[in-house]
């Protein structure tokens, strides 16, 4: 297993600057703080050790993250698209079809992944004993956005959903999965406590990013996400032109862009508005360390 995950020094800056802001809007209590810029510092090692216990399959790394947390090590977790690909254009592999054959649940986002929309049905046909557990109930699905998680209470509806899933077929460990739910809601609800405690107060609360895939997070913390892709599409000059005087307009200084997405356009902007490019993973392996870090991000973007 890895160690812990060392920030970089922009990202050492970043966490630095959420403690200022933090305590700026007084959010001071230590333990809190301290469990949100924990997980800020840590990563999960998503490989798991051999278990006698469940046979769990994911579509994302978040989703994998979620069931980890909840079933601990009653579950052995296969991530059908693998951390740095993208669900767009990921195919599954000979081995992850076998981890399929061989598992007892899956747990799909079912808001639209393309992955799910193109490959279920073979999924499903490879293992028809299988329980899909669909992620989204219970949430509202915003037409053409996929990204569910990436709002921390969406995260709290999914894990809900995974919890009544693992229950469903090991009822013997019902009690263990709902302690685990139970302490992960928790942080869940800590790091959505200190995101509108570091966004509270900003009048500027824009932000550019490539692909739109934080739409979800931007309704729930009343913030604008302004996209330089649009339907999957390569954007055109005119589009960039216009990221390019929007970014003007609102004053931004950074070109935000997920590892999964080719960066040329946004270096193109990012050089015209004489701003730089700054990471927004939206697949994470450890999401409470990511949202932690994307919030620290946006909070020095949004400083006058």
């Amino acid at each position: 297993m890895e160690g812990p995950e060392r920030p970089t020094a922009k990202g050492m800056v970043w966490m630095s600057e959420g403690v200022r802001v933090l305590r700026r809007a007084g959010f001071v209590s230590l333990g809190l703080l301290a469990l949100v810029l924990g997980a800020f510092v840590t990563s999960c090692d998503t490989a798991r050790p051999e278990t006698d216990g469940v046979g769990v399959i994911v579509t994302i790394p978040p989703v994998g993250d979620f069931v980890s947390h909840v079933a601990g090590d009653r579950a052995e977790v296969t991530v059908m698209v693998p951390p740095g690909s993208s669900p767009h254009t990921y195919e599954p592999t000979p081995s992850q079809m076998a981890a399929v054959s061989r598992a007892s649940i899956y747990f799909k986002v079912g808001s639209g992944v393309e992955f799910e929309t193109m490959w279920m049905a073979d999924l499903v046909e490879t293992n028809p004993e299988m329980l899909v557990v669909d992620c989204s109930q219970g949430i509202d699905v915003m037409e053409a956005d996929p990204h569910i998680w990436n709002s921390p209470v969406n995260a709290q509806v999914m894990v809900e959903s995974i919890c009544d899933g693992l229950i469903e077929i090991d009822p013997a460990n019902a009690s263990l999965y709902r302690e685990h739910r139970d302490d992960y809601l928790t942080e869940l609800g800590v790091l959505d406590s200190y995101i509108r405690c570091t966004f509270k107060g900003f009048a500027n609360r824009y932000f550019l990013i490539y692909h739109p895939a934080f739409g979800y997070f931007a309704s729930e913390y009343d913030l604008t996400q302004l996209a330089v892709e649009h339907g999957g599409k390569e954007p055109t000059p005119r589009v960039i032109q216009d990221c390019i005087d929007k970014s003007l307009q609102y004053d931004l200084e950074y070109v935000f862009v997920a590892p999964q997405f080719a960066t040329d356009e946004c270096e193109t902007i990012a050089a015209e508005i004489g701003g730089q490019i700054a990471m927004m993973d939206p697949l994470p392996e450890n999401y409470i360390a990511n949202m932690a870090r994307i919030v620290a991000a946006l909070a020095v973007e949004f400083e006058d």
